[in-house]
C-alpha cells in the first residue's frame, strides 16, 4: 500500500504542476482575474495534499502501515478530486453547479488530517 500511495501522490503532484503551468500560461487572459484566482486556489490545495499523501506514504514506512494512514491518504485523494477538481471546473466553465462539491472536498481534507493525526498518535500502528 505504501508504494501505491507514493506513486499516486507523485502522479498527482505531476498533474498539479501541469495544471499550474496551464493556468498560468493559457488561462490568464481567457477566464478573468477572479476565475484565475479560483483556479490557483485549486492548484494550491491540490499540491499541498499531493505532498501530504507522499508524507503519509513515508509515515507508513516509518510507523508501519495502518488502516488510519491508508484512510488519511484516500481522504486526501478524495479532497483533491472534489475540492480542487470542482474549483478547476467552476473557474474554467463558469458553471455554478460545481460549487456545492467544493465544501465536500474541504471536509475530506479536514477528515484526512484528523485521521492522520490519530495515526500519528497511535501506539500500535497496525490497527
Amino acid at each position: 500500500m505504501q508504494r501505491k500511495i507514493a506513486v499516486i501522490a507523485c502522479v498527482l503532484a505531476m498533474i498539479g504542476v501541469g495544471l499550474g503551468a496551464f493556468g498560468s500560461h493559457m488561462l490568464g487572459d481567457k477566464i478573468g482575474a477572479g476565475s484565475l484566482e479560483t483556479f490557483q486556489t485549486g492548484i494550491q490545495y491540490h499540491f499541498i495534499h499531493a505532498l501530504a499523501m507522499l508524507i503519509v506514504a513515508v509515515a507508513m514506512g516509518v510507523w508501519g502501515e495502518s488502516r488510519r494512514l491508508a484512510w488519511a491518504a484516500w481522504l486526501f485523494l478524495a479532497g483533491i478530486v472534489m475540492f480542487s477538481g470542482s474549483l478547476y471546473l467552476l473557474s474554467t466553465t463558469g458553471l455554478r453547479i460545481f460549487g456545492p462539491i467544493t465544501p465536500l472536498g474541504g471536509a475530506a481534507f479536514i477528515a484526512g488530517w484528523i485521521v492522520f493525526a490519530l495515526a500519528a498518535g497511535q501506539k500500535n500502528a497496525s490497527h
